[in-house]
């Protein structure tokens, strides 16, 4: 039989994976021991994280217990939790993206040549944002670094893998019917929920 150190450290344990309250009748069953047993462990800690000043929590529910925060600390979560403000790319960095992702790994200039303009600072952006990377050097001359998507990018577009990417032909029709009729299409912001 487990002792009762044991016992609570699991009950702790299986306080934070399991998120939802847990009823002391339950943990008991995996411990063998008694629903009353169960319930005086689950006091115990509660009583040990109120007697530290924790941050984290055990609140009872009706003979359930579940982690929370400590309620004075609410602002500090909140400022925590608040959205920061929405990062937004440009229709000239989403070009660039379409590029990186569809032709990857590829060449700056590879990039510049297909666009027609130069993409320094395009590029640089999208770095700093982690939505693409150095991933070598190319075998040309003055051997160019090749750039690729990351995986900030396939988690921000909601891609498992690269093969998810919608067929390119799907593409050129979308951003066709997105394209501004006034021709503005640089200054067409596209918001990315980071």
């Amino acid at each position: 039989m487990s002792s009762k150190k044991t016992i609570k450290s699991a009950f702790e344990s299986m306080l934070f994976v399991w998120g939802d309250p847990l009823e002391a009748k339950v943990a008991a069953e995996l411990f063998n021991i008694t629903p009353k047993e169960a319930y005086q462990y689950f006091k115990e800690l509660q009583q040990e994280y109120d007697d530290r000043e924790s941050g984290i929590r055990i609140r009872e529910i009706d003979k359930s217990f579940q982690l929370c925060t400590f309620a004075e600390n609410s602002e500090y979560i909140e400022r925590l939790c608040t959205p920061v403000r929405e990062k937004r790319l440009s229709q000239s960095a989403m070009e660039v993206l379409a590029l990186v992702a569809y032709r990857q790994p590829v060449t700056k200039g590879e990039i510049e040549s297909i666009r027609g303009i130069k993409c320094d600072r395009v590029i640089e952006g999208l770095v700093k944002k982690d939505l693409i990377q150095e991933v070598g050097r190319s075998t040309a001359v003055g051997r160019p670094i090749l750039y690729g998507t990351t995986r900030t990018f396939l988690e921000n577009f909601n891609f498992e893998t690269l093969k998810d990417l919608p067929e390119i032909e799907d593409i050129t029709s979308v951003l066709r019917e997105e394209e501004p009729a006034d021709g503005a299409s640089d200054d067409q912001q596209i918001t990315l929920e980071f």
